[in-house]
């Protein structure tokens, strides 16, 4: 079976990526309005893109009315955001951020989340997620008609933080991390069946 993108509409090819790209990480951004109110919404379109300087990113859709989210207008006008990942733990709360609440409702409340003061930026950490990356926005790339485009956000991490238990002096031990991905439709997956695969060395 062929499929050609052009020729569904914006929820088809949705499903249909979505269904295609995963296991996906979950970014749940943490950001503030312009008027002070707190945000956080979960992004699964993200991925790091450097280390020097240290970059991530993620997409943003525009809402069903073809309206900028919140979490965009947000980073456009503050230009710092928090990227926190999501652990078994946080799956509820993340979930429960997801919904589309008006832009004067602050999530953090809303969901019972501990917003836990950054040390580089405005907006702050989530605190029950174990991994935060205070970030600064670099740039902004829009793709599409505006009504039905999306807005990559591209950040430079300033700080890390990661739960000291977590931490091997090395990298984050993902068994004890314990994070979710996201799947097509409303599926997400735990991180328990994990298998290594050791890198071979070219033979020419």
């Amino acid at each position: 079976m062929q499929i050609t993108p052009g020729d569904l509409n914006n929820k088809a090819l949705h499903e249909l990526f979505m269904s295609a790209f995963l296991p996906r990480p979950i970014a749940f951004v943490s950001t503030i309005g312009a008027d002070g109110v707190l945000n956080a919404a979960p992004f699964s379109s993200v991925a790091p893109i450097g280390l020097k300087p240290a970059l991530v990113c993620f997409n943003i859709g525009r809402k069903g009315n073809g309206q900028k989210k919140d979490t965009l207008k947000n980073i456009e006008s503050c230009g710092e955001f928090v990227v926190n990942v999501v652990d078994e733990a946080l799956a509820e709360q993340m979930n429960q951020a997801a919904a589309d609440y008006p832009p004067e409702v602050d999530e953090f409340k809303k969901t019972g989340l501990t917003p836990v003061k950054s040390l580089l930026v405005k907006p702050p950490v989530i605190g029950e997620s174990p991994v935060n990356m205070e970030c600064k926005l670099k740039q902004i790339l829009e793709f599409g008609e505006a009504s039905t485009g999306s807005h990559v956000i591209i950040g430079e991490i300033l700080l890390v933080h990661v739960r000291e238990e977590l931490w091997t002096g090395i990298d984050i031990d993902v068994s004890k991390l314990k994070p979710i991905g996201r799947l097509g439709a409303q599926f997400y997956c735990r991180t328990t069946d994990v298998f290594e695969m050791k890198r071979p060395e070219a033979k020419v």
